[in-house]
């Protein structure tokens, strides 16, 4: 039994060999950050919860040399914010034809499709992920989209499902806990 299967799911050799080569992952981020659910105050503010492991993750896997992405069809300040604080310079919002974001970070990086992950939970994810390496569905991803990918997440979105893969990407790239840091 693998360590990861120790911590999450088993997985198949092939599943870490393709997670062996992400260099770039792109996450989605209502439903794969969040619960999915928006929450909108009288004075039509917007909050949305992040958890903190996922950040933790996002860091380590920064500091581990993967370069990370959100790729997202909304706009939002707080999404900013988050994405700052977790070092993600790579952040595309309102994005309503995701692919063209996708393009242009490829290009930007340089990168073979075999190099990207993409996490997701919807059909308006399914263009990219089905020309990446690694396509991950989150545990309450559409049922297609479950259907359609590499792996699925023991964990929804929201509540630890990007920390799981980044402990998948981490663990098969022999550089989980090399980091020590905060999850800001």
């Amino acid at each position: 039994m693998s360590f990861f299967a120790e911590l999450y799911q088993a997985v198949s050799d092939e599943l870490l060999n393709r997670a062996s080569n992400i260099k770039l992952l792109i996450c989605d981020v209502d439903g794969v950050f969040s619960d999915g659910r928006i929450y909108l105050g009288n004075n039509g503010e917007e909050l949305k919860a992040f958890h903190t492991r996922d950040g933790y993750g996002i860091k380590a896997l920064r500091h581990a040399g993967v370069e990370v992405a959100v790729i997202t069809g909304r706009s939002s300040a707080i999404v900013e914010q988050r994405m700052r604080s977790l070092t993600v310079s790579h952040v595309f919002q309102g994005q309503e034809n995701k692919q063209a974001a996708f393009a242009t970070l490829q290009q930007q990086l340089g990168l073979a499709t075999a190099q990207i992950a993409y996490i997701g939970d919807d059909l308006s994810d399914w263009q990219v992920m089905q020309q990446c390496g690694l396509a991950v569905a989150v545990k309450d991803a559409h049922p297609y989209l479950r259907q359609q990918a590499h792996y699925v997440t023991s964990l929804p979105g929201g509540f630890g499902a990007v920390r799981e893969l980044t402990d998948l990407l981490l663990i098969s790239q022999q550089k989980f806990q090399q980091f020590d840091g905060s999850s800001s």
